[in-house]
């Protein structure tokens, strides 16, 4: 029997089916990759905003304890108020922006809100 002389050719894959191929990968991962990291994002938001509801809940459960605010995110740690000062996600660090009460006397942290919240608003 005689094999036939393109059954060795069909074997493998040509050059431009090869081609095809890593274009079709290539335009899936264009239309993919953005979705994710804006996944991401938006998931590190999320935990900002839950890191932000809980810190002002440890200010104002200091503020009903101790008829004052507290001197420092730190104070709501040795007070345990807070495990820890929470890391900012979205900014990947321990900065948080303080905002003073409107009356001096009544301690330092009235507020905190996100640096990087902060900082795009200054720069504007």
């Amino acid at each position: 029997m005689h094999a036939h002389p393109h059954a060795a050719r069909r074997a493998g894959f040509t050059l431009i089916e090869m081609v095809v191929v890593m274009t079709l990968i290539a335009l899936l991962l264009t239309l993919a990759i953005p979705r994710y990291f804006a996944v991401i994002d938006n998931g590190k938001q999320s935990v900002q905003r839950q890191n932000l509801a809980t810190m002002r809940d440890a200010i104002d459960k200091f503020y009903g304890d101790q008829g004052k605010y507290p001197e420092s995110l730190e104070e709501l740690v040795s007070k345990r108020y807070l495990r820890s000062v929470p890391v900012d996600p979205v900014s990947e660090s321990l900065n948080w922006v303080v905002v003073a009460p409107p009356d001096p006397n009544l301690g330092a942290v009235f507020d905190v809100q996100p640096a990087a919240a902060a900082a795009s608003t200054a720069s504007n």
